[in-house]
C-alpha cells in the first residue's frame, strides 16, 4: 500500500517536482503463467482527484474527461497537509467496476512527461 507521504517523496526523487508531468494511471495484471509477473494492460490520464478525510484516503479518478491532472496541481496541496494525512492511503476509481484500487508502485516516462502510479488487478 502507498501512502501520501510517498508518493510526495517519489514525486521529487523521479522527476524533481516538475509541474508539467501528466498524471497517468497504468494497469498490470497477473501473467496466468507466471504468477511473479505483471503484464502490461492498458494506461489512462488521470483527471481528477479529491482528499477523503473520512475514509483516510487520497482517490484518482479516471472519468474520460479532457482534464488532466499535473505534478503542478497535485504537490502544491500535498505539500501543507499535516503529518496525520500524509499517511492516507493512495486509492483510484478507475470506473464503477473498479472501485477503490490499490496503488501498488510509481513509474515515469520522461519522454513523454507522464509520471505513472500503478494499480493490479
Amino acid at each position: 500500500m502507498k501512502y501520501i507521504i510517498d508518493l510526495i517523496e517519489d514525486v521529487r526523487e523521479q522527476i524533481g517536482n516538475q509541474d508539467d508531468f501528466i498524471l497517468t494511471a497504468m494497469l498490470l495484471k497477473e501473467n496466468m503463467e507466471d504468477s511473479e509477473k505483471l503484464i502490461y494492460a492498458g494506461e489512462s490520464p488521470l483527471n481528477l482527484f479529491h482528499l477523503d478525510e473520512a475514509e483516510k484516503q487520497l482517490i484518482f479518478k479516471i472519468d474520460g474527461s479532457q482534464a488532466r491532472i499535473t505534478v503542478g496541481e497535485l504537490i502544491p496541496p500535498l505539500l501543507i497537509l499535516d503529518m496525520d494525512a500524509m499517511m492516507y492511503a493512495l486509492r483510484m476509481d478507475v470506473n464503477v467496476q473498479y472501485k477503490g484500487m490499490e496503488i501498488v508502485g510509481f513509474g515515469k516516462n520522461d519522454e513523454e512527461k507522464k509520471y505513472i502510479l500503478f494499480i493490479k488487478i
